[in-house]
């Protein structure tokens, strides 16, 4: 069996003595790597109040709690964010199905948290709706129901099923961070990433941004290999990136499944610095998906260039948004050096 050490390594927080830098998200916003500069949509102020409407009719904002998280949440700015000149259509769709995983995420880690088999008829009727478009039963499962019916509308059948498939993967990757709250000592690092890259929730995005290009992808494209790398490294960049700004909410409320505090563990180390050790990997991812990007954006057709763009557009929105968002106000509340 093998044993942890217990020995605390401190790794020094590379911060001059003279720096302005004062607390948590100043030490985030001088060491991340955010090539992309912060753009927003024109439609943002009509996609919110569209959020507020759809969630009123299906029910949503009448559980307790529900209304002040989308408040603190802003899914219409994270929407506006990361796709700055998609059409108010496609942005009303993004914008609601950010707010519906906000709520379904929420109540999944409130029922997780007291027991991972609680989440079974949850997560086995979002299935039954996206695998096989059974009736809901629950004012959730209509919610999303009517978000499939959304997608089906302006989506070709392919990106629909694309965008249910990846619907279904983050339902799954839910189970995955129950059972790993549930028992955190066998929760190793990969474990984390693994799982985050599901409960993260983006890629179901992506299909939203293929619909927003004047035509589908060809299959060669679209299943290209460095596409499909450019994919998983955006995916990854656009969610460690909340993980930095979350991770004093997420240490305080018990959570396991974030990029720095995994970091932290593996370390044995102050938060301060276990931060820092997750800005070098998304640094270092950035920087890969600079340069595969730069490698083959003249192959690629104007659809594909959007779409790639696209994925891309959810690391700069996610920063923008995670580093102001009331959400993740927390942040400020830890100084910069330990």
């Amino acid at each position: 069996m093998t044993t942890l050490s217990t020995t605390h390594e401190e790794i020094p927080v590379g911060v001059p003595e003279e720096s302005p830098v004062a607390d948590l998200r100043d030490l985030i916003d001088t060491h991340l790597h955010m090539p992309f500069p912060f753009r927003r949509n024109p439609r943002e102020s009509e996609a919110a109040a569209g959020v507020d409407a759809w969630l009123s009719v299906w029910g949503l904002t009448d559980e307790p709690g529900v209304a002040a998280m989308i408040a603190r949440t802003r899914p219409a700015q994270l929407a506006s964010y990361n796709s700055p000149t998609m059409d108010s259509g496609l942005l009303q769709i993004m914008a609601n199905q950010i707010a519906y995983q906000f709520v379904f995420d929420d109540r999944a880690e409130d029922i997780g948290r007291r027991s991972p088999g609680r989440l079974l008829p949850m997560l086995c009727e979002s299935i039954a709706i996206l695998r096989d478009g059974r009736a809901p039963s629950t004012p959730l499962g209509a919610a999303l129901t009517d978000l499939h019916r959304q997608v089906r509308t302006r989506c070709t059948p392919a990106q629909a099923a694309r965008w249910a498939w990846k619907s279904s993967e983050y339902v799954h990757g839910l189970m995955y961070e129950a059972v790993a709250q549930a028992h955190p000592f066998l929760l190793r690092t990969r474990d984390c990433t693994s799982i985050r890259s599901l409960t993260a929730g983006v890629e179901p995005f992506y299909p939203l941004c293929e619909a927003a290009q004047p035509y589908e992808l060809s299959s060669a494209e679209f299943h290209h290999p460095v596409i499909r790398r450019l994919g998983r490294l955006s995916a990854d960049a656009a969610v460690w990136i909340p993980d930095l700004f979350s991770v004093v909410k997420e240490q305080r409320a018990g959570e396991m499944i974030n990029l720095a505090l995994a970091r932290q563990r593996e370390h044995r180390c102050s938060l301060q610095a276990a931060v820092l050790l997750a800005i070098e990997e998304i640094n270092g991812t950035i920087k890969e998906i600079q340069k595969l990007y730069a490698e083959i954006e003249l192959e690629l057709s104007p659809a594909g260039v959007g779409y790639v763009e696209g994925m891309i557009g959810w690391i700069r929105g996610c920063y923008y948004w995670s580093r102001t968002v009331p959400r993740y106000a927390d942040v400020t509340s830890v100084p910069a050096v330990p």
